[in-house]
């Protein structure tokens, strides 16, 4: 039972990641960049300090 809950927990934190990532323009599927160790720390780096698609969109 123990393994169904992690999963019931992961779809759960990449629901939102999915939302936020698209909402910046990227492809909503690098939300799943969270299931991999170390990877995903870095994914929120790299989103947290890059010009997200969406602003550049919106410069003139």
């Amino acid at each position: 039972m123990h393994p169904f809950f992690g999963l019931i927990a992961g779809i759960l934190a990449v629901i939102p990641a999915w939302k936020i990532v698209s909402k910046a323009g990227y492809n909503g599927a690098w939300a799943l960049l969270l299931f991999i160790p170390l990877v995903n720390i870095i994914m929120m780096y790299v989103f947290a300090f890059n010009v997200w698609p969406i602003e550049r969109a919106r410069t003139p």
